[in-house]
């Protein structure tokens, strides 16, 4: 196999690490350490994937670069570093040179250049080589030998975009030398290539996809379509040529390079451990301290264990130890086994079998959990249905833990935590078991599945000590110990309960639904004068846009965009389309529902839906297996559906729903004194912010203007914009606009609040709940636009909803403790965003009502009223 080069183009990794994450990380010297951070975390991440046997990081001097000189001499306006970026320049060096990483720099070339230069030289030498850079540029070094790795950072996770060449030819239409010339039509201002006035990114793709080349082009200019490109191309033949020459990357530049230097040898030295305790990166320092280790030293202590006796002995030692970490192993309803840790070079994976049967294994563990000592486990709600145990405080879930402090994760593995929070890098899953079951695995590969469930074990038990303590310096233990894990059993309730479903009335919805989109289908055609597959936007667009030549035609690389948005536009002057969205959402409805939710139907009549409370970044759970919370209830026939989820024989359902919690807990959080008025005279609140908004007698508030009102109300809370406003209410602007303005005068306390979270959000890097779960806002520090806008609507909207969500979960713990401590048969089944659904048995409905009402107005005080709307019924339908 050949050897591997990884080279980083320093610049451009620390300029993204800096804009990625939030510019307020200092040390205690005032030192910014964003930037050098982020580098870091993409530099390990580099590592830990290609494992590469050299590896130098390239960077710009600051002496002016040919082409530095080039542009100047055309423009010269190019961007300086800011302050907090340059400050953390020489201490990345500083870092790379104690981790003995070798920095190439040269006079005169820019990091792209050396990066070109030293891939030509190893890709002779036979070397396979890996560039990483945040700067597109490079795509044209991609060749069979040569990838490049872009990091792109999402919502608070770095990804990593990959291209070798046949990678850009796919992706972008060219090869990676035509790359150069699309560059040089289209510009880019961000590394300073003026371009062709008037040749954008479209034009540009299409010119080098049709004629290959830019002076290809030139020869063909008579040719060019359309006709303003053509003419932008005349008078911009300079600046293209001039644009040409930024953009090509030099491959043979004097550099001087020494591969043995490169050679990757002990990074975490003693000297790069010290400058990560002066910087304060502690969760990397972690990793530096524990650099030297090896998985191995933690693997050495590994244990099979398939003997009874053996098993006895290792839980007499367990039961007495002030601190474990397990995971009970199970698939399909079946232990397989249990992963357990609790002490140095104590970590075991007990198999199931023989004497080791899965009750036994399953009495045990719950015996650990209830032993009055602390015990972390991974995903504490998979493991409940077998324990038979009700809440315990000793037990806790590492997972939720790592959810609160950084929600905006996808997951939260073992080898995710262990490398977040240990510093170690351990095997993840799919590295011991690829893509085969537990089952197949322990068949297969047994060893190396006991490697990975140790690993679990070890992860729960080393990872809880510095989970806790971060919640508590964040000062969310609280939230953690008294809301979600209290809450993890409630779920496991409502999961094992299920809901109630009639399959024969299920079919007879999907029949009607059939029928009528059927005779939708009909009436699409006769209206179009042809038949054409709906489904297909390709289709849909030609019958729309070239056809009927209706208007907001937007032509991409497959053809017009016929999305909701552009739809819902047409719809009110064209019958057709209104007809093609009533289409979609019923073929919707019968796939998803009326098709889908029978695959669901358990044995038991019942579908058995899967709570999860570590998804969403702002605290609200979601429901999946099947999406129980995405219920229509816009559609007079997507309600419908509701008929279907019935109580058992006998019972009847009890609905509570909060009554407009985010508008109430917006009151009480900006502490606006007019919209806490407004709450306690308890009348109809749209009506009322109407009446003070358009100046109107409360009595004479028109409905038009309750529903304005209403728009601005519930829009407010999710930070929209007059354009957003406009799109909603079908007016200008300006109107949209005004309203929103009118809004803010009437209720000023509002606006500081809102203005607050923002500006708070940019300073701290996050906004808080009244419980205090922060909801990191990443966004806020992004150099693009859109991006910083949907920021500060996360920093307004994630405080509200975050604190409701909040609400409702301790409402839904205080409601399920009740109906079984008072020793009820009823039983919590649904959580649907603010509502709470009870399946009361013959007797109990009105102790429930009690309960529901009891639970849902005391789970928080606000200084406006909460209020429940509580309704009765014999299927979800009636209720609602």
């Amino acid at each position: 196999m050949d050897e591997k080069i990884v080279l980083i183009d320093g610049y451009s990794i620390l300029n993204r690490a800096f804009y990625g994450i939030h510019a307020g990380m200092t040390n205690f010297e005032g030192l910014h350490t964003n930037a050098v951070y982020g580098f870091l975390n993409i530099l390990l991440k580099i590592l830990d994937e290609e494992k590469p046997d050299y590896l130098a990081v390239a960077f710009d001097v600051k002496a002016p670069t040919f082409r530095h000189r080039l542009y100047d001499a055309y423009k010269g306006t190019r961007k300086g570093m800011p302050d907090e970026l340059h400050e953390q320049v020489p201490v990345t060096k500083e870092v790379l040179r104690a981790m003995e990483i070798p920095t190439v720099e040269l006079p005169g070339y820019e990091a792209d250049d050396i990066l070109g230069t030293l891939a030509a030289r190893c890709e002779k030498q036979n070397l396979a080589v890996v560039l990483v850079s945040g700067d597109r540029d490079l795509l044209q070094l991609a060749s069979q030998k040569t990838k490049i790795r872009i990091p792109r950072t999402k919502a608070g996770t770095t990804t990593v975009e990959d291209y070798y060449d046949t990678d850009v030819k796919e992706r972008l239409g060219v090869t990676p030398l035509e790359f150069i010339d699309v560059k040089a039509l289209m510009g880019d201002s961000s590394d300073n290539i003026p371009g062709v006035p008037g040749i954008g990114e479209k034009t540009a793709y299409a010119l080098i996809q049709t004629y290959h080349s830019l002076e290809a082009v030139y020869e063909n200019l008579e040719s060019v379509k359309p006709e303003r490109a053509k003419k932008a191309l005349m008078g911009g033949r300079e600046m293209a040529e001039l644009s040409k020459t930024l953009a090509a990357i030099d491959r043979d530049c004097p550099v001087e390079f020494s591969l043995e230097e490169a050679r990757v040898g002990a990074l975490f030295t003693p000297e790069a451990y010290e400058i990560m305790k002066r910087l304060e990166l502690k969760s990397l320092l972690k990793r530096f301290e524990a650099g030297s280790r090896t998985t191995n030293s933690i693997e050495k202590d590994f244990l099979l264990v398939d003997d009874f006796s053996g098993a006895e002995d290792i839980f007499a030692r367990a039961m007495k130890a002030e601190r474990a970490g397990l995971q009970l192993i199970s698939e399909k309803g079946e232990i397989l086994g249990l992963a357990l840790s609790f002490g140095k070079g104590e970590i075991y994976f007990i198999e199931a079998g023989g004497f080791l049967t899965g009750e036994y294994l399953a009495g045990r563990t719950a015996e650990l959990c209830l032993r009055g000592k602390t015990t972390w486990v991974l995903d504490l709600k998979e493991m409940l249905p077998f324990l038979g145990i009700e809440e315990t405080e000793g037990v806790l879930d590492a997972g939720v833990a790592a959810y609160l402090l950084n929600p905006l994760k996808s997951s939260y593995l073992y080898d995710e935590l262990s490398a977040e929070y240990l510093g170690l890098t351990v095997p993840s899953r799919n590295d011991f078991l690829g893509k085969h079951s537990y089952r197949e695995a322990l068949s297969e590969k047994k060893e190396a599945c006991a490697g990975c469930f140790c690993y679990m074990a070890y992860t729960a038990f080393a990872v809880g000590p510095e989970l806790m303590d971060r919640l508590r310096k964040y000062g969310m233990e609280k939230l953690f110990l008294e809301i979600e894990m209290p809450l993890i059993y409630s779920l496991s309730h409502m999961e094992k309960e299920g809901i109630q479903v009639e399959r024969e009335a299920l079919r007879a919805y999907g029949d009607t639904l059939k029928v009528q989109i059927e005779k939708l289908e009909a009436e699409i055609y006769e209206l179009s004068g042809e038949t054409f597959n709906i489904n297909s936007p390709k289709q849909l667009g030609v019958i729309l846009f070239e056809k009927l030549k209706l208007p907001y035609g937007k032509k991409t690389k497959t053809g017009y965009s016929t999305s909701a948005d552009i739809l819902e536009k047409l719809a009110p002057e064209q019958p057709l389309v209104a007809k093609i969205l009533e289409y979609r959402q019923l073929t919707k409805l019968k796939s998803t529902y009326a098709d889908g939710l029978a695959a669901y139907i358990c044995e038991d009549g019942r579908i058995h839906g899967k709570f999860n409370q570590t998804i969403t970044a702002t605290g609200r759970l979601s429901s999946t297996e099947p999406n129980l919370q995405n219920i229509p209830v816009r559609m007079a026939l997507g309600r419908e559906i509701r008929k279907v989820f019935v109580p058992r024989e006998g019972y009847v359902f009890v609905d509570a729903d909060y009554s407009q919690i985010e508008l109430r807990i917006l009151a009480h959080m900006s502490g606006d004194k007019r919209l806490i008025e407004a709450y306690h005279q308890a009348q109809d609140i749209h009506r009322i912010t109407a009446s003070q908004v358009f100046h109107t007698p409360f009595e004479e508030v028109t409905p038009l203007q309750r529903r304005n009102a209403k728009a601005v109300n519930f829009g407010i809370v999710y930070g929209i914009s007059a354009f957003g406003l406009s799109e909603d209410l079908s007016i200008t602007r300006k109107e949209a606009l005004d309203y929103i303005n009118q809004y803010f005068e009437t209720y000023p306390g509002v606006k500081s609040f809102l203005d607050h979270l923002v500006s708070s959000a940019r300073e701290e890097g996050y906004v808080s709940t009244l419980y205090g779960r922060r909801r990191p806002v990443p966004e806020l520090s992004s150099s693009n636009f859109m991006q910083r806008s949907f920021g500060e609507r996360v920093a307004m909207n994630s405080p509200i909803q975050g604190t409701a969500a909040d609400i409702i979960k301790i409402a839904m713990v205080g409601v399920d403790r009740r109906l079984r401590r008072e020793g009820l048969k009823s039983r919590l089944i649904l959580q649907i965003h603010d509502e709470l659904l009870v399946e009361a048995a013959p007797g109990e409905t009105e102790q429930v009502k009690t309960i529901l009402q009891e639970e849902m107005y005391g789970a928080a005080s606000l200084s406006v009223p909460l209020e429940i709307d509580m309704k009765v019924g014999n299927s979800w339908f009636e209720t609602k």
